[in-house]
């Protein structure tokens, strides 16, 4: 479907487009193939966006007459959509190639309905629709701090198991992932921002920066917040240290009182004829007691010591 600004936002057919007004479309992948050489689209960016790109960092083609993108955008719940943008003069097209929940569609409608007829332009469209795309950046920046602080409180009172490190790296794979969403995007946005091919209105290039400045904002976030995951690993990784020290303690401080035992047991179980306490009658009495006065007094001295 195909949207000019003349008197108001009406929907045109292709071939009735104006070129001397200002047109978005949003169309498949399919329609871009029927449609897209009568554009003056190249054949590469056209079979560019017959399939999704599993990339984030696939680059921002320049052309003489228009710019061409790719965007993987990652939306909130985990699921992926894919769209390619192309930019004209007074013609801005969005490819939709994968859109299971018609998120990305309502956004680009959102977008058209912005700005009022008088003040519609291309750069604002843009800004509109990406900013779209972004809406949710600083709540899922949020949900992501939330969940790492949970995780250094749990680290502290020492009740870290050991599946917390599985969700820790979950967490980072997040990061990273919306990193380089932010990064693919803040490609596309400088792209325009330099305008080389001289589409966009320079006095109205303003609204490209602006989004520049906020993708910087929430890269830097992701950029923070993935460092703050780094720490509360060294931290989980020190917790399992300490208890694996803690557990060792315990073994050491058995072996230290019972040694003495072992001691005993050994000396007298040498069976010489000549040992007195083999055929005194209190023999059994007298070892059985000095192990126990051993024990005790080794608990005295490593509760004075404060082994424990």
């Amino acid at each position: 479907m195909f949207y000019e600004f003349k008197n108001g936002l009406t929907e045109v057919e292709f071939n009735k487009i104006n070129p001397g007004n200002l047109t978005v479309g949003c169309i498949t992948s399919e329609e871009l193939t029927a449609y897209g050489k009568k554009m003056g689209f190249d054949e590469e960016t056209i079979e560019a966006s017959q399939n999704a790109n599993p990339l984030f960092r696939t680059g921002v083609d320049v052309h003489e007459n228009y710019t061409f993108a790719e965007i993987r955008i990652v939306n909130r719940d985990g699921h992926e959509d894919f769209v390619s943008i192309y930019v004209k003069k007074n013609f801005v097209l969005i490819v939709d190639i994968i859109d299971e929940d018609n998120s990305t569609i309502d956004s680009f409608m959102k977008a058209l309905k912005k700005y009022h007829i008088s003040r519609v332009n291309e750069e604002r469209l843009i800004y509109s629709f990406i900013e779209s795309l972004l809406s949710e950046g600083n709540m899922i920046s949020e949900e992501i701090r939330n969940n790492l602080t949970e995780m250094e409180e749990i680290i502290v009172k020492g009740k870290a198991g050991e599946k917390l490190n599985v969700k820790l790296l979950e967490i980072k794979k997040k990061i990273l992932k919306y990193f380089n969403y932010y990064g693919q995007i803040q490609d596309i946005v400088e792209t325009l921002e330099e305008n080389d091919n001289e589409i966009l209105d320079e006095s109205n290039l303003i609204y490209i920066s602006n989004l520049s400045n906020k993708i910087t904002r929430l890269s830097d976030d992701m950029n923070l917040l993935n460092n703050t995951a780094d720490h509360i690993q060294d931290a989980y990784a020190t917790y399992l240290d300490q208890r694996m020290n803690s557990t060792m303690k315990v073994f050491t401080i058995i072996t230290t009182i019972f040694f003495p035992l072992t001691i005993i047991v050994g000396w007298y179980g040498m069976n010489f004829t000549t040992m007195p306490e083999l055929t005194w009658k209190y023999g059994y009495l007298y070892v059985s007691l000095l192990s126990v006065f051993v024990v005790v007094l080794l608990v005295l001295v490593g509760k004075k010591k404060k082994w424990f």
